[in-house]
């Protein structure tokens, strides 16, 4: 795959500097971190290995990965990964895609209070989910599910929302029968809506009355208890986007999706057009033409391509990725293999498995197999290069 000929990290070397001068004392050190971070992949920063081909000694340098969870270059990779041990789990059934959204006077209130929010975010869709599908007037089973937290629009602005990828079916309470959703319909979205606006917005109150929601500039008036009760009054007032999408049909296609909103960042390096001293230019899709997407250009100054990028930085040790109900961590294989059971799926024999064995890299010069003959540490160089040329990757 070329490389991108523009990546954040370019954007990071060439501006970082200029802009964490210019924003001293309003910069988290989380944010930091993410900035130094992107800014030294895969350099000599980070040490590396050097490869060679067995066959016509092509030799080539790969420098070390950062690593971290926002960086745009690295969640490729870890999706990778992290898929393969998903394949495993999937069931034989439609998958539903499901999305809760935040309004936007929670979304600027999210951006000063971002784990006690988006946790509570997670947690009002997980029980909003469990509930109705336990309940015999809709599913009446007991379900489980994988969410990712999206905090960002396709314009880098701060849209908190969770992508929730659904099973069609349950298993029954007493755990003894597979239960089926209707063909094409998991739960009816209006019911979801409303029991979600108001879990939601009973946690929020909950999180004031405690002391656990912080209150700045813009927001200093909602410290008080009149003021907090009126913005929930109008939230209340209001529908909250949930949408369910039709659903996906066997194992290739839920394990695209989750390709997608797994461990997706902000923006990437593709969708980078241009960056001069005015600005930086990237390609967005807006959706407000009558329901229909449509690629835009959108031009930013750097300084606020940069301010948005860095709004979407999580807080250290916070879980973007969840799975709740027959999908808990502590329960998830018990139950995949009770509901494999019933749908009289058979298991995959573990133990004629071959160990996994870590993939080679081809020979871009003739597609022989690269060994690996060097690792170097951080900032330091390889040993002086062999006659045959070295090709440098920092893919």
């Amino acid at each position: 795959m070329p490389h991108p000929a523009l990546e954040v990290a370019d954007i990071f070397r060439t501006h970082g500097a200029a802009w964490r001068a210019a924003h001293t004392g309003h910069i988290s050190l989380g944010q930091l971190k993410v900035m130094s971070a992107i800014e030294v992949c895969r350099t000599a920063d980070l040490g590396g290995h050097v490869e060679r081909c067995e066959r016509c000694a092509h030799t080539q340098i790969a420098y070390n990965s950062c690593r971290n969870r926002h960086c745009p270059k690295c969640q490729g990779a870890a999706a990778q990964d992290w898929l393969a041990d998903r394949e495993a789990e999937l069931l034989p059934l439609p998958y539903f895609h499901v999305v809760f959204t935040l309004p936007a006077a929670i979304g600027d209130l999210a951006w000063s209070n971002k784990a006690v929010v988006y946790d509570l975010l997670f947690k009002a869709s997980a029980e909003t989910l469990l509930t109705l599908a336990a309940d015999p007037k809709h599913l009446g089973a007991r379900i489980g599910f994988t969410a990712v937290l999206h905090t960002w629009g396709s314009a880098l602005t701060h849209h908190p929302h969770v992508h929730v990828i659904v099973p069609g079916g349950g298993l029954s309470r007493d755990g003894e029968r597979w239960v089926a959703c209707r063909p094409g319909f998991l739960l009816p979205v209006r019911v979801l809506s409303r029991l979600f606006r108001r879990l939601f917005l009973d946690g929020l109150s909950r999180a004031q009355a405690t002391g656990r929601l912080g209150f700045f500039r813009t927001q200093v008036h909602l410290a008080q208890p009149e003021a907090f009760s009126a913005l929930l009054a109008a939230l209340r007032r209001i529908e909250w986007v949930v949408y369910c999408k039709r659903p996906l049909r066997g194992p290739a296609a839920v394990l695209a999706y989750l390709a997608r909103y797994t461990h997706r960042v902000a923006i990437s390096n593709s969708r980078l057009i241009a960056c001069d001293a005015d600005g930086v230019s990237f390609r967005w899709k807006d959706y407000r033409h009558k329901g229909r997407q449509r690629i835009k250009v959108l031009r930013l100054s750097v300084d606020e391509f940069i301010r948005r990028f860095l709004l979407h930085v999580l807080p250290d040790g916070f879980h973007r990725i969840r799975h709740y109900g027959l999908f808990g961590n502590g329960v998830r294989q018990e139950n995949l293999a009770r509901a494999r059971t019933l749908l009289a799926v058979a298991e995959k024999p573990m133990a004629d498995a071959p160990a996994p064995i870590e993939p080679s890299r081809c020979c871009p010069c003739c597609g022989g197999r690269m060994i690996l003959i060097e690792r170097f540490a951080r900032e330091c160089a390889p040993r002086p290069a062999p006659s045959p040329p070295i090709r440098i990757d920092t893919s």
